[in-house]
């Protein structure tokens, strides 16, 4: 989750009435400038850029959740965004994270000092850009709940407190093992990392993959663009289903009863079911950050349907197998 070059990126957050007043020395008793001699890394066939760039990308192919470490020093709170965590031992209950030597997170995390871990949920992605420093995230704000005394990103998917036990060597990293003394969870979908990017867990099969593009085609020139803002509704429970909708840019979140049951992100749809004979929508889609959609009224995805044949008996082939698994 770090960029290739500079410092890392991180954040700090102040809990008012007052400021850091300095960090802690040392990180245990584990020795950390004992390199050992490097070697040759072999690239794989097909490889054959920088070693180090080939090694970041293939560990990019192990998907990984997105956490939020932080600490509190004084009356400062410091976060990092960090996918770079494990669980290590049940009994007792140990975990580990993986700090670049070259972050201020490294200056303060000690044996004996606490930290947070914080899972993030998948509508989490703008906290997790705004604690790794990204442009375009200065309007996330997190909130924080104080347990044993460690500040915990509210909202998160899971929560955990360590203490640090043991410190070790890690190359250009340091690695920070953990005693759990704090956990909790609740429901809700990862937000994932793979391949330099974020990923969502996609509960429903889309239709748009699995529409040929000459049978999406005609159901596509019936729609009408429209664009939503961050937290916009994009349909309300209770309404009639009259559109159908293919998500063009950005990503949103579909509800039901306050509770997140899946993502929708760019070149998807959603609403088919609803769609199909106007009934009322059985839950509300909302914008995450802006989106660009197309709106295909109900009428109009009857007369593109009509005009191509294989695309209505692909997507009622798709509705069955949605029936099927919703038994």
């Amino acid at each position: 989750m770090e960029r290739d070059q500079g410092l890392p990126d991180e954040f700090d957050a102040a809990i008012p009435g007052g400021l850091v007043a300095g960090a802690p020395e040392g990180i245990g008793e584990a020795g950390f400038d004992d390199f050992p001699e490097p070697e040759r890394l072999e690239l794989g066939l097909g490889l054959d850029s920088d070693p180090s760039v080939e090694f970041r990308r293939t560990l990019g192919m192990f998907v990984t959740g997105v956490t939020i470490i932080t600490v509190r020093v004084g009356e400062q709170v410091h976060g990092m965004t960090a996918n770079a965590f494990m669980s290590v031992s049940l009994r007792p209950p140990l975990v580990l994270i993986s700090v670049d030597r070259r972050a201020k997170m490294h200056t303060l995390l000690h044996e004996g000092m606490h930290y947070g871990i914080s899972v993030l949920a998948d509508e989490q992605e703008l906290l997790s850009d705004h604690f790794a420093g990204r442009a375009g995230a200065k309007g996330a704000e997190a909130q924080f709940a104080l347990v044993r005394g460690t500040p915990l990103v509210e909202g998160a998917l899971a929560h955990l407190v360590a203490r640090v036990v043991r410190s070790y060597w890690g190359g250009d990293h340091s690695l920070f093992l953990g005693q759990v003394e704090y956990v909790r969870y609740g429901e809700g979908t990862p937000l994932l990392f793979h391949g330099g990017r974020y990923e969502r867990l996609i509960d429903e099969v889309a239709v748009s993959p699995t529409l040929a593009p000459e049978l999406l085609r005609p159901i596509l020139a019936a729609g009408e663009e429209r664009n939503f803002a961050d937290g916009e509704a994009i349909v309300s429970s209770g309404e009639p289903g009259e559109e159908l909708f293919f998500v063009l840019e950005g990503a949103a979140r579909v509800e039901r009863d306050g509770r997140v049951l899946r993502r929708v992100a760019a070149g998807e749809l959603f609403g088919e079911l609803a769609v199909l004979d106007g009934r009322e929508r059985s839950a509300d889609v909302i914008a995450v950050g802006p989106v660009r959609s197309l709106a295909v009224h109900r009428d109009a995805l009857r007369e593109a349907l009509e005009l191509e044949p294989r695309a209505a008996w692909e997507m009622l082939r798709i509705l069955a197998g949605r029936f099927r698994r919703a038994e």
